[in-house]
This record gives C-alpha cells, sequence and structure tokens, in this order.
C-alpha cells in the first residue's frame, strides 16, 4: 500500500491534460446570449432607425465583418493567401467575426424585421452563426484544442494512455475503484449493438461518465484513508496523495470518454459541414439581395 499509493502525485495531472473533454467551451453560449443582451439594451437605450446615420453604419459595420469572416474559407482554398500569418490567427479571426457580424447585424435592424428581404438575410445570418457555434464545439474534440492539428483515434489513445497496467499499479489497494474503473471502460469502449444502442450510449456517456467519477473518488477517499490512519501519516500527507488519486481517477474516466465518444464527433463534424456550407451561400446571396434592395429603393 505504502509504495502504490505514493505514486500518486497532483503533478501526474499535465501529463493527460491535453486529451480531457474542453468542457470550458460551454462558456460560449453565455457568453454570446449575454451579448445578443447588450446588443438588444443598446438598441433600446439609443434613439434611431436603420435608415439613419448611426443605424446605416451599424449595417455597414456588419457587411464588412461578414466579408471578413470569409477571409479564413478563402485562405484555405487560395494559394496566393496561405503563407499570409499562422492559421490559427485566421481562423480566431473567422470566429471573433462570425460573432460580431450578427450581433452589428442585430443592432442595426434594432430586433425588429423590415421586409421579407432583411428578414431572410437575418435569419440565414443567425442560423449561421448558431451552426457555427455548434461546429466550434464539435472542433475541439476532434482537434489538438482550438487551434491544433485534426486527431486520430490512434493518436488520442495514445495521448489519453488508458493503460490497465498502470491503473493495477496505483489502485491495487482499492480493488472496487479499479473494477468499477475497468467496467466503465469496457462498457464505453465496447462495440455498439446498433445504431439507436450506439445514439443512446453516446447521448448518456456524459451522465455514466459522472456517475462513475463521483463514486470512485468516494470509494478511493474512504479506502485511503483506512490505509492512512494504519500507516500514520500526516495530514498534508494525506491530502497531497487524496488529490492525486481523484485527479487520475477523473483524468481517467474523461479519456474513456473522450476515447469513447471520438467517432461520433467526427461523424457529427462531417454531417455540420454538409449542412454548414449551403447556409453560409444562402446567407452571402441574401445580404448582397438586402443591401442592392436598399440602394436601389
Amino acid at each position: 500500500m505504502h509504495q502504490a499509493s505514493a505514486t500518486f502525485r497532483t503533478g501526474d495531472a499535465p501529463r493527460r491534460e491535453r486529451a480531457r473533454e474542453p468542457s470550458h467551451e460551454w462558456l460560449l453560449v453565455p457568453a454570446v446570449a449575454a451579448l445578443v443582451g447588450a446588443a438588444w439594451l443598446f438598441s433600446r437605450a439609443v434613439r434611431y432607425t436603420s435608415g439613419s446615420a448611426l443605424g446605416y453604419d451599424l449595417g455597414l459595420a456588419g457587411g464588412i465583418a461578414l466579408l471578413v469572416v470569409f477571409l479564413y474559407p478563402l485562405r484555405k482554398r487560395m494559394r496566393l493567401l496561405r503563407g499570409w500569418g499562422a492559421s490559427k490567427g485566421w481562423f480566431a479571426l473567422h470566429m471573433a467575426f462570425g460573432i460580431a457580424a450578427p450581433l452589428l447585424i442585430l443592432a442595426h435592424s434594432r430586433f425588429h424585421v423590415g421586409s421579407l428581404n432583411a428578414g431572410v438575410a437575418l435569419a440565414s445570418m443567425l442560423l449561421v452563426a448558431a451552426s457555427g457555434i455548434v461546429g466550434r464545439f464539435i472542433y475541439v474534440r476532434i482537434h489538438h484544442g482550438l487551434y491544433g492539428t485534426r486527431l486520430s483515434l490512434a493518436q488520442l489513445q495514445a495521448e489519453v494512455g488508458l493503460s490497465s497496467g498502470e491503473m493495477h499499479s496505483k489502485l491495487s489497494f482499492a480493488p472496487r475503484v479499479e473494477r468499477w474503473l475497468g467496467g466503465f471502460q469496457a462498457a464505453a469502449l465496447a462495440r455498439p449493438r446498433g445504431v439507436l444502442h450506439g445514439a443512446w450510449r453516446f447521448l448518456t456517456l456524459g451522465a455514466r461518465a459522472r456517475w462513475v467519477r463521483h463514486r470512485c473518488a468516494r470509494e478511493f477517499a474512504h479506502v485511503y484513508r483506512m490505509h492512512a490512519r494504519a500507516f500514520g501519516w500526516d495530514g498534508a500527507r494525506q491530502r497531497r496523495h487524496l488529490a492525486g488519486g481523484k485527479a487520475f481517477i477523473a483524468e481517467f474516466v474523461a479519456g474513456v470518454q473522450r476515447v469513447a465518444q471520438f467517432s461520433r464527433y467526427e461523424r457529427l463534424f462531417s454531417l455540420w459541414h454538409v449542412l454548414h456550407v449551403p447556409l453560409v451561400w444562402m446567407m452571402l446571396f441574401s445580404a448582397i439581395a438586402h443591401v442592392v434592395a436598399v440602394h436601389a429603393y
């Protein structure tokens, strides 16, 4: 027990940090909601119309932001632009202006639709923006972070390092924890029995992972404290090893979850791309039609 528990160090965490699920991505949704709320408050606090000087300038800024959004896909397809700066900078610009353009257009319209053409242009832009947020959520699960290269399943498995030998060496004194983690790994990585079973497992795996993590961490703490009292370890050592053990359990569960869901996220990303591109072209054509109609009439 003494030797096994000594292998738990809080410094073990960075080794798997890149393979953990990027849960902070959920913060993007409330952030965008807050920006939309700020745009709505601005449209109510300041008196202007879509055709006034301020309204026109907001629409112009939104149109320019929309054009900037297209620079990133153009850079990927035009050899002349590929040498201009790092790809991650262009991608960051693409995402930032992909959020800024709809916000400016919403402020320009004061959250009102004045004509059918304007309604189509606004609706298509909001659909593209929502699609982009969904795509970003999927993107980070099959790439090295937000700006990294695309992963393969073999690369992800190597990064996560789901080693049963390492798990046994660290958890041999807590056989129930080892058995529960092994059972979760086997069930999560088993081949699904059909399409519906695979979809159900994909949707419920997060809840199962949280339950297993909580159950194993509680059992680990109980067993560890009994052994710590038997060996007479001081409080600082107990806290350090408890934190390291719980971190190992959390990282192992998160790694199993990400590997199990990786192929499904790959398919979702391919489907997303098929749907996103037509929406982008619809947005572009409707925006051009709106600008022409405004200036012609």
